[in-house]
Formats: structure tokens, C-alpha cells, sequence
């Protein structure tokens, strides 16, 4: 599936829009220079349902299931979600800041949400990524490299890579060769 983006919007054309109270503008004079992927599941472990919205919007419910009461105060957000059967959730423009690095540093420059955008995956650091989500993904950067001159496909980054020893994710199980060379 071809994607394409509105550069005046920073929006993708013809996915579900969700969108998240949790970002901001970006820096005067910041541009995406870095794609992070991550993955998540809420609960933990589980997939599909509405949990994901739900945080990012900052409505979890955490009496809901256990795990949400120990992220109730949580204000989190990512530009896009890639779920597992491959379709696409945009929770922040690509132009503004979305709030998923956290604590954060990529080739010596801290506070990666400034100039990155990031990307989740419904998944798990131990469950294989489904062929579909790698296709989406791949179409995405995609048209990501196209709208977006300051990115290029050698600045990929998991969320383990920027906020090491305080993040995982997108885990072992994801293939970052398999990723590569779908974008090659």
C-alpha cells in the first residue's frame, strides 16, 4: 500500500486519525533527522483492543487491568502505530514533537523527541513482528524519505538503542535486516 503525506498538515492521507494531547512544537529550527521504532502491547503481552488510543490520548483507565495503575500518570504519545495486521493508527503530526523517547540521546544529542519521529509496532521484545507490519513500516519510511529531506535510511534507530538500559523495546524479535532490506 502506497502511503503519502500532506507536507502542509504532516498528516498521513487515507489512515485513522487519532489524535494525541501529548505533544508539543518542535524546537525553532528542529527538523526529523531520526526514525525510532518501538514496540508495545497493553496490557503487557497482549494485542488489539483499545489501550493503545487510550494512552496516547491520555484515557487509560487504570482500573481497567492492573498494569494500567502503574502508568495512570503516563502522558505519552507517538506520531504512528503499525498494528499487527499492518494498518496504521497517527496520533501526532509529523511536524510537531510527539512524546516518545523520553530520556533519550542519538550520536551525542539528547532529548531525541526534538528531532525524531517515532513509530510503534503492536508487539512484544520476544514475539516475531508479522510480515505485514515490516511491509507497512517499509512503506512508511518510505514516504517519510520522501517528505522529509533531513531523513535518511541510515539514521534507524530502536527505542533500546537511544535510551539504552532503560528501554528494550522493539526487542530481540525484531529484524532490523529484514527491515533494511525491504527499504533497500
Amino acid at each position: 500500500m502506497p502511503l503519502d503525506i500532506d507536507p502542509a498538515t504532516g498528516l498521513l492521507k487515507d489512515v485513522r486519525q487519532v489524535l494525541s494531547p501529548h505533544c508539543d512544537a518542535r524546537p525553532s529550527g528542529a527538523q526529523p533527522e531520526l526514525i525510532v521504532v518501538h514496540g508495545i502491547s497493553l496490557p503487557p503481552g497482549e494485542f488489539g483492543g483499545p489501550w493503545i488510543d487510550a494512552l496516547f490520548t491520555g484515557g487509560l483507565p487504570p482500573a481497567a487491568h492492573p498494569y494500567f495503575e502503574t502508568i495512570r500518570d503516563a502522558r505519552v504519545s507517538a506520531h504512528v502505530l503499525v498494528k499487527r495486521d499492518g494498518s496504521i493508527t497517527q496520533y501526532v503530526p509529523f511536524a510537531q514533537r510527539a512524546w516518545h523517547a523520553g530520556a533519550s540521546e542519538y550520536c551525542g544529542r539528547h532529548n531525541c523527541n526534538d528531532f525524531s519521529i517515532g513509530v510503534e509496532l503492536e508487539g512484544t521484545d520476544d514475539l516475531p513482528y508479522e510480515s505485514r507490519q515490516y511491509a507497512m513500516l517499509a512503506a512508511l519510511i518510505g514516504a517519510l524519505l520522501a517528505c522529509y529531506p533531513t531523513l535518511s535510511r541510515e539514521r534507524l534507530a530502536g527505542h533500546s538503542d537511544i535510551a539504552p538500559g532503560r528501554k528494550t523495546d522493539p526487542g530481540r524479535a525484531f529484524d532490523w535486516p529484514r527491515l533494511r532490506g525491504l527499504l533497500a
